[in-house]
């Protein structure tokens, strides 16, 4: 049968206290120390996703995991995917498909039926690889659900892994967050608590050495060691929690006068998905990225509005009209800015979308769009969902405005979406790529505005470069200062500070 692999779990004492962040770095770590190694989380509720080699859906921040540990990502990292559609309402992917849209009490009355499918898959791995690092979600000690959990202790016990708690000292109240969860914590779930530690520490370390003694002294285990906060790391946030923060996409470095940077809108949408698609652009230093809510955060003259990818189309196209963006969005392409939409985003510049099947939640809703290109989008059931990865090519008929300077090489991307949308017999339109012989996304005849389906086009350092450049020539100021960017450069800079300031000698 083979042995199986050695586990540490990853838990926190809330959301966003680093856990994901952390789990990356000891990715990295452990695989630049020659472990085979792999991330896995058994539940993760995120509209940030990804889509695996194989075609299955998961975390985002498990496929930058199995990135940093130089592995490709597979469905059993993350064998079940929330992503909400409501306060109380999620779609539920089952090992990278999607399975049916749930409310809240449904799934759990479901839960004792998902517990094989997260122990199969963790097994899966442990038989794989030669260490497997497990993350937590929320809080361990949420005690009015712990009768339903799948993704903390339970997990923990099933693994037998040796626990690591992490507390955010950056929020402050770091005493009552890591011992009030220790004092929650049930005696058998307390044992497997083998190690503390103190995350996103600004200021002098030395003047918190006291602090982690008197941590130890209280708790009776270790402070493994204090992380310090990290600036502009680049690694793709996990929970909308830190996008409604302002913490998922890259701290923005302005140089020089507003007026000499490329101003690019994103409205901040409600069900925004996939949103770190875009911290390629925020790292540019000649761009200036504005996440907006309302017209009043709107640039006076944008160079570029995009509008993202969103889980409930419906709900966010209301959103853009009750808040008024919808009408300025209207205003500034009509006076010539220029507008991708991506996905949702896409779906949202037509003229109309339609749910026959309710797939949004609303059976035989219709819905007027922008009315900014002139395509049609209907909704599909959910088995006829999209997820691929993707190669695509600019057509020769797209090379001109906001695309004229996009050179002839394939584009890597994904594709996770509900719906077809199609020209709404307009002559005007051009196709604007294909994918495997496919056309995908239209783009007006002046070359302004656009839309497709595709993730991940920013990521293309040669796509990027060739929007800022097509931008800057457009208002006809020098074209901004551009660079690669690597995520694995960040993957190395964590890793290196987990190894500096982190003793984990105890448990490998």
């Amino acid at each position: 049968m083979g042995e199986l692999a050695r586990t540490i779990m990853v838990q926190g004492t809330a959301s966003t206290v680093g856990k994901s962040t952390l789990v990356t770095g000891l990715c990295r770590l452990f695989a630049r120390q020659g472990w085979r190694v792999a991330p896995f989380k058994a539940q993760n509720m995120a509209l940030n996703s990804f889509v695996t080699p194989a075609g299955g859906e998961i975390g985002r921040a498990q496929a930058v995991q199995a990135e940093a540990a130089g592995i490709e990502p597979t469905v059993e990292m993350n064998p079940i995917l929330l992503k909400p559609e409501g306060d109380s309402r999620s779609q539920v992917i089952m090992l990278g498909r999607p399975l049916s849209t749930m409310e809240a009490r449904e799934y759990y009355r479901q839960r004792t039926g998902f517990e094989a499918v997260v122990k199969q898959a963790l097994e899966s791995l442990r038989r794989a690889y030669d260490l497997v690092i497990i993350e937590g979600a929320g809080s361990p000690v949420e005690i009015n659900l712990a009768r339903y959990d799948l993704v903390n202790m339970r997990v923990a016990h099933w693994a037998d892994a040796s626990v690591l708690l992490v507390g955010d000292i950056d929020r402050g109240g770091i005493f009552a967050s890591l011992l009030g969860t220790l004092m929650l914590l049930q005696p058998d779930a307390r044992e497997r608590v083998k190690g503390l530690i103190v995350n996103k520490f600004r200021g002098d370390l030395e003047l918190w050495r006291e602090g982690e003694r008197m941590l130890e002294a209280r708790a009776g285990i270790p402070v493994l060691g204090t992380v310090p906060f990290v600036r502009d790391l680049g690694i793709a946030e996990e929970d909308s929690v830190a996008l409604e923060e302002g913490t998922a996409l890259l701290a923005q470095k302005q140089q020089g006068e507003a007026t000499r940077q490329l101003q690019l809108v994103i409205p901040r949408l409600p069900y925004m998905s996939n949103y770190d698609e875009f911290d390629a652009l925020a790292a540019e230093p000649g761009v200036r990225l504005h996440l907006v809510s309302s017209p009043e955060e709107l640039p006076e003259r944008p160079d570029l509005i995009i509008l993202p990818g969103t889980k409930n189309t419906f709900a966010d196209l209301a959103w853009l009209w009750r808040t008024g963006l919808g009408m300025q969005i209207r205003r500034l392409v009509r006076e010539g800015v220029a507008i991708l939409g991506i996905c949702g985003g896409y779906q949202m510049l037509g003229e109309h979308l339609c749910d026959p099947t309710g797939a949004e939640g609303n059976v035989g809703a219709v819905e007027a769009g922008l009315s900014l290109l002139p395509v049609e989008t209907i909704f599909a059931s959910l088995e006829e969902k999209v997820t691929s990865q993707s190669v695509a090519n600019l057509t020769r008929a797209a090379c001109r405005g906001l695309f004229a300077f996009v050179p002839e090489q394939p584009l890597r991307a994904y594709q996770i979406h509900l719906g077809r949308t199609a020209d709404a017999n307009s002559t005007s339109l051009v196709p604007l790529l294909e994918v495997n012989g496919v056309a995908d996304g239209f783009l007006s005849e002046e070359g302004w505005v656009a839309g497709c389906y595709l993730h991940g086009l920013f990521e293309n350092d040669a796509f990027r470069h060739a929007i800022l450049r097509a931008l800057g020539e457009r208002r006809a100021a020098p074209v901004p200062e551009m660079r690669p960017f690597e995520r694995m450069q960040a993957y190395d800079r964590l890793a290196d500070v987990l190894e500096k300031h982190l003793d984990l000698s105890s448990f490998i």
